[in-house]
């Protein structure tokens, strides 16, 4: 049978996928992807405190902040800022649809000059501003999300004014900008990278243009700041509930977004020695920074202090006899990341013994931040086996768990600790070579969900998470950190709460 013919692509469809950058390959294997699902991760415990997660004393805090502020190379903040701001306004959309007063949409209201929006808003209404509030809240919320006003709801989040400071206010482009000064800075450079949508590229290089001068001047630095776009030829096609490729009025395939994992061309384009990667709503007001800049300079501190030893091990590995180091090697890894190797390791050959540990020891590190669970919605760490009996700590999303299994629900049950996305990454090897990061991607870690175009239910593809599955096969550490170091910003009333005002 002739390649796509199996799916009903015609060759309309595939020069679509030509323009878009898509292989036909890739497309055919998320076709098969929706037929068969994803499989479940073989989860097997959470990682705790008792197991999996560090707890740093404040000795050690201050031991590995030293050892990042003592360190000289190349370090760079990542920061994913491509979403849209629709999700965060998505209560106020729906008064707009039904005029519903729901408590969350009078919590807005009352509140309304307490936002670092508000001096804009009020600057540009054509009308009384807060009589309207009471009166017609309609009028001032299509000005505020629409292109009929200020047009918030197309905006990305990265440019909402979240904290108002008495000189101006800030967007999280800004906060994360003042943020790299504090940790991500190097003989006086600060490189920041954010991922962006095409359709922002003019605005966010506006805020840029205006703003970067008065930034390097307060912090005494010299910034350098970059951006990338997720690339088309990561979208993935949309499908019919009975798993056909969808249409759209016109007869053309509909491809979407794959989610952050897409993002990961993006971050394996980066050529820095040391990443930061922090989602762009989390930020908060300087007043209370001094956790988060504490905090993430002690990850890096502990990822250098892993790293060294890697290093040491990698070297050795590769510059040695086999037979003198495999030992050592193996004990190694085996005390930093226990489990990582299968227990049948000394029943196999010899020559796979030594590819298993060059496989093994030779992977991109990465130390991430967990805070207590507080019953926030999200993935968090957990230990996986494989089939080969061999166990890696994880960040999972609930759906790739088996909830309704008695038994992963009980594990779930236990977890402590929540992902607040919050990781330092490594990614060279002892000679200072970049790994390629998509060589350590789980494939079998997407995500099928259920959306709609245009009323219409479809089901759509994401890739493996960047922080997923896009590093299942990265070494791995959990860090507890404060929980005051999680402030994102899910909906805009989030802004109303203590830690995003301004003292």
């Amino acid at each position: 049978m002739k390649a796509g013919l199996q799916f009903g692509f015609t060759e309309a469809d595939k020069e679509q996928m030509r323009q878009h950058g898509i292989r036909q390959s890739s497309v055919e294997t998320q076709m098969e992807n929706f037929e068969k699902g994803f499989p479940y991760a073989s989860v097997i415990a959470p990682a705790t405190a008792e197991r999996g997660i560090y707890q740093l004393p404040e000795d050690r805090l201050q031991r590995l902040v030293k050892r990042y502020d003592d360190w000289q190379g190349e370090v760079e903040k990542f920061v994913p800022a491509s979403g849209a701001a629709t999700r965060m306004f998505k209560h106020l959309y729906t008064f707009l649809q039904n005029r519903e007063l729901a408590p969350e949409i009078k919590e807005f209201l009352e509140n309304i000059e307490s936002f670092a929006f508000f001096p804009e808003l009020a600057a540009t209404y054509p009308g009384p501003l807060m009589e309207d509030v009471k009166q017609t809240p309609e009028k001032v919320l299509t000005f505020l999300l629409t292109d009929k006003g200020l047009n918030y709801g197309w905006l990305p989040k990265g440019l909402i004014p979240f904290h108002e400071y008495p000189e101006r206010q800030r967007t999280p482009f800004e906060e994360h900008l003042v943020e790299g000064t504090l940790y991500a800075k190097k003989e006086d450079k600060v490189t920041i990278h954010f991922t962006i949508s095409p359709e922002h590229e003019l605005a966010f290089n506006q805020l840029w243009g205006k703003l970067y001068r008065y930034y390097e001047d307060r912090y005494g630095v010299r910034l350098e700041y970059s951006y990338s776009f997720q690339h088309a030829g990561t979208d993935t096609i949309a499908v019919t509930p009975d798993n056909k490729p969808f249409r759209n009025e016109a007869g053309v395939l509909v491809f979407r977004p794959g989610g952050h994992g897409a993002l990961l061309r993006n971050l394996n384009s980066r050529d820095a020695d040391i990443l930061f990667i922090k989602n762009i709503d989390n930020v908060v007001p300087d007043g209370i920074k001094n956790a988060t800049v504490t905090y993430k300079k002690a990850l890096a501190g502990l990822l250098l202090e892993v790293q060294e030893r890697v290093f040491y091990y990698q070297e050795m590995l590769d510059t040695k006899k086999f037979d003198e180091v495999e030992q050592a090697v193996f004990d190694f890894l085996m005390e930093q990341f226990p489990g990582c190797v299968s227990p049948d390791f000394w029943k196999m050959p010899l020559e796979l013994r030594k590819n298993v540990l060059f496989r093994t020891l030779f992977r991109p590190l990465r130390v991430c931040g967990m805070v207590q669970n507080e019953g926030e919605p999200g993935g968090g760490p957990f230990w996986v086996e494989y089939p080969d009996g061999s166990q890696t700590l994880q960040i999972l999303e609930m759906a790739q768990l088996a909830t309704e299994e008695p038994r992963i629900q009980e594990i779930v049950n236990k977890a402590t600790h929540f992902n607040p996305v919050d990781l330092v990454c490594g990614v060279r090897n002892y000679q200072g070579d970049k790994f390629d990061l998509p060589s350590f991607r789980d494939d079998n870690t997407g995500f099928i969900s259920e959306k709609s175009y245009n009323g219409k239910k479809i089901k759509a593809q994401e890739l493996p998470g960047l922080w997923n599955g896009a590093m299942a096969r990265w070494h791995t550490l959990f860090v507890e950190v404060p929980i005051e170091t999680f402030n994102p910003v899910k909906t805009v009333n989030d802004l109303l709460r203590p830690m995003h005002q301004v003292e």
